[in-house]
Formats: structure tokens, C-alpha cells, sequence
């Protein structure tokens, strides 16, 4: 029995081996410049492929299963209306989305079908159904330059930034009691509905990259000024105003541990490390003119878009030493995916 017992436990971890070697992982770059989609080895960071897209793509987030990735091609100057899916088995561009009459697609989330798009330019937040083909739900900000995108875990709240209007958009889906009518008396039957409510937190002007730590009900926004603004998402209100003295802040990201939040500047290319806790700076390096972050969770890495200087920086941050630099023009927004063959 003892002797069976372990036969099928090697045959299961051996399989698992198997199913995982069968997979191929990716590191994915958009190109501001070339208008592609840069592929990765996750491992070497050796280029694999380029897949052409629309002109100037900005984010770029994948399906579940990693078979699709979507990317925006908001076109900022000229009220763009186009997000690209692009097959990642064959790393082909699969389709194009017309988002019209929802203009400049930027932020986005993918969740269970649905893709989930900012649309700055139409002050709102858009789903939509990818088998169908279709708008299922638009949500207006009524703020200006709604760019980034966040959704809970458990889709009951998202968040934007509201550049121009130097505002935080919170949503949550509520139940709430039935609509009074005019008469002042509920008809019979009456019942309670569901819906989103925003509420709106100022932040500050040209407040644009952010991150939440679900855990902790916490968002953290940076804004040019050098301030960067802890947002309590409990209560809704702002429940720490830090001033870095560090112009042209615009992206940043918690790490994966929750411990660090990583500011970067588009201005001096200065990198931050501050505590979230006691939001006190615990490193500060110069690595070029940061944009898009992404954390690579699997390796604990940092990946940083300096678009300005085209190239990409990887972090160790066991160690916050740079491991390399990865020549792309003008990148901006990155992920990693693992695409079963």
C-alpha cells in the first residue's frame, strides 16, 4: 500500500511537471513607438516576437486562461476608439475592438468574459462582453480624464483616478432601498435594487498611477507635485498626505509582500521605497524617467517602462539592484502570462 501510495505521488508530481513544461511564459512590453506588443522570455528576457498593433498602445492585461491578451490604443490627440485582442498561442492580432461611441480606451481589467476599459475621453468606465461582442453596463465618472482602472478581488468595488479633476472615483455595489416616489408613500410590492454608488475622494491635481492593498482598505496615489496621497477606502477619505520633495511622480506599485510601495518619477528618474506602513522612504536609487510598473509576483521582480529613455529596467527586489535593461521603444505597459500549448 505504502509502495502505491508513493508510485502515484510521483506519477502525479511527474505529470504536474509535465502540464507545467508544456506551458510557455511571457513577458509582454508594449511599444509607444513601433506600435507592438514586445514578447519575453519570462527566464532569459530574450525577445521572442513582436505583434504589430495600433498606433501609440498604452496597457495591456490578459485572460485567465492566457489565451488572450487585450490591449488599448487610446490615440490621447485624436479621440481614439480602439483596443486590440491579440491571440497569445499564435501571438497574432486576433481583432480589433471599435469602442465608439466610448472615446480614448486606457485603463483596463479583465474578469470571468467581461473586459472592463476606461474611456477618458467619455468620462466613464465601460463593460463589456467579449464572446458577445457587446457593452453590457457603462458607468460615468462625470470626471475628467478617468485614465487607470482597479477592481476587487470579489467585484464588489472599483477605483479610478480622475486626473484632471484630481480626484479618486470609489464604486461599490450596494443594496438599497426601493426609489420613493413623489407621493411620498411606497407602492405595494416595493422592493430593494441593487446599484453602484460613487463616491468621489479629492486627491489633487494630475493624481494618476495607483495600487490598492485590499487587506488593508488602502489606496495609494502619487501625484507631479511630489505628494502622494493614502486613501482610506473604508472610510473613503484621505488618511495620509506625503510629500516625497520628488517632482513628477506618475506610476506606482505595492509590492507583492504589501510591505513597499515603488514610486517612480517621469521627471528625474528618481525610484522610491516607502514603507506602507510608516510611510516613511526607505531607498531612493536613479534608474531613468519611470512610467508603467509591473510586479512579477513568480520572481519578485520589478519591471519599469522608462519611456523617455526607451528601455525597460528590471529590479531584483529581494535586493533593489537592477538586473538588467531591456532596449524597447518608448514601453509602456507590461504584464507577464503562462499560455498553455
Amino acid at each position: 500500500m505504502i509502495m502505491k501510495a508513493i508510485t502515484a505521488l510521483l506519477c502525479g508530481v511527474l505529470l504536474a511537471g509535465l502540464s507545467y513544461a508544456g506551458n510557455k511564459e511571457y513577458i509582454l512590453v508594449l511599444s509607444k513607438t513601433e506600435g507592438k506588443m514586445v514578447v519575453l522570455d519570462y527566464s532569459s528576457l530574450d525577445s521572442i516576437a513582436a505583434v504589430p498593433l495600433g498606433p501609440d498602445p498604452h496597457e495591456v492585461v490578459t485572460s485567465e486562461d492566457g489565451a488572450l491578451a487585450f490591449v488599448s490604443v487610446p490615440q490621447m490627440n485624436a479621440s481614439g476608439h480602439e483596443i486590440d485582442i491579440i491571440d497569445l498561442k499564435t501571438l497574432t492580432l486576433l481583432r480589433k475592438i471599435d469602442t465608439r461611441p466610448f472615446y480614448i480606451p486606457h485603463g483596463l481589467v479583465y474578469r470571468n468574459g467581461v473586459l472592463w476599459y476606461t474611456a477618458q475621453g467619455s468620462k466613464v468606465v465601460v463593460q463589456y462582453d467579449v464572446a458577445a461582442d457587446q457593452v453590457i453596463n457603462v458607468l460615468g465618472t462625470g470626471q475628467d480624464f478617468t485614465h487607470l482602472l482597479y477592481l476587487s478581488s470579489h467585484e464588489k468595488q472599483f477605483y479610478t483616478t480622475n486626473v484632471t479633476s484630481g480626484t479618486v472615483s470609489i464604486f461599490d455595489w450596494q443594496t438599497l432601498p426601493p426609489y420613493m416616489p413623489p407621493t411620498g408613500k411606497l407602492p405595494a410590492g416595493a422592493k430593494e435594487r441593487q446599484e453602484w454608488q460613487q463616491t468621489l475622494v479629492p486627491t489633487g491635481l494630475g493624481s494618476e498611477g495607483f495600487d490598492v492593498l485590499e487587506s488593508a482598505q488602502e489606496l495609494w496615489t502619487a501625484r507631479p507635485d511630489g505628494h502622494v496621497m493614502v486613501v482610506d477606502l473604508l472610510h473613503k477619505k484621505i488618511k495620509k498626505d506625503i510629500n516625497t520633495g520628488v517632482e513628477g511622480l506618475h506610476r506606482l506599485k505595492i509590492t507583492p509582500d504589501g510591505k513597499t510601495v515603488c514610486i517612480v518619477s517621469v521627471k528625474t528618474g528618481d525610484l522610491l521605497y516607502y514603507d506602507r506602513v510608516t510611510c516613511k522612504c526607505l531607498d531612493r536609487s536613479n534608474i531613468g524617467q519611470g512610467a508603467g510598473i509591473y510586479m512579477d509576483k513568480g520572481r519578485n521582480r520589478m519591471f519599469i517602462s522608462c519611456t523617455p529613455n526607451n528601455y525597460v529596467v528590471v529590479i531584483d527586489l529581494n535586493t533593489r539592484k537592477e538586473i538588467t535593461r531591456i532596449p524597447i521603444g518608448k514601453p509602456d505597459g507590461i504584464t507577464s502570462v503562462q499560455v498553455a500549448e
